[in-house]
């Protein structure tokens, strides 16, 4: 199997595939989707995460989750809500060790019970009862 790493797919715009750019990150269809335009925000520069990006770098990434927010939801009306994650380390699940972001196109019914979603990474924190 081939190592998303060495070299970093996120380097080669060509081969993780471009949807949008500007100058300092691109947009990317997820290979992997857990939903119908499912994407990934990725800035140009090779760093390892969030936590390294630029203010402009952020500012860049969230005029495209924006920008891909809009065309997805032009596409398919029955998109109602998102899901926007980035994963920090390997322990968090971070695979390919080039800050992205994930951008989820979420629909009426697409599981049972959304409540909690993103707590949903830890399965057994997803659902919990707020406290009176």
């Amino acid at each position: 199997m081939k190592d998303p790493n060495n070299p970093c797919l996120f380097c080669n715009i060509k081969e993780s595939g471009l949807a949008h750019e500007n100058n300092l990150a691109y947009v990317s269809y997820d290979s992997y989707p857990v939903a119908e335009y499912h994407c990934l925000v990725i800035p140009k520069r090779h760093i390892k995460d969030y936590f390294e990006l630029t203010n402009e770098e952020l500012i860049a990434c969230n005029n495209l989750i924006k920008l891909a927010k809009d065309e997805i939801i032009n596409k398919d009306q029955t998109v109602s809500g998102f899901n926007i994650g980035t994963n920090v380390g390997k322990v968090s699940g971070q695979s390919i060790l080039h800050c992205h972001f994930h951008l989820i196109p979420r629909r009426k019914g697409d599981v049972e019970n959304p409540q909690g979603g993103i707590r949903s990474v830890i399965p057994n924190k997803q659902h919990y009862k707020r406290k009176k």
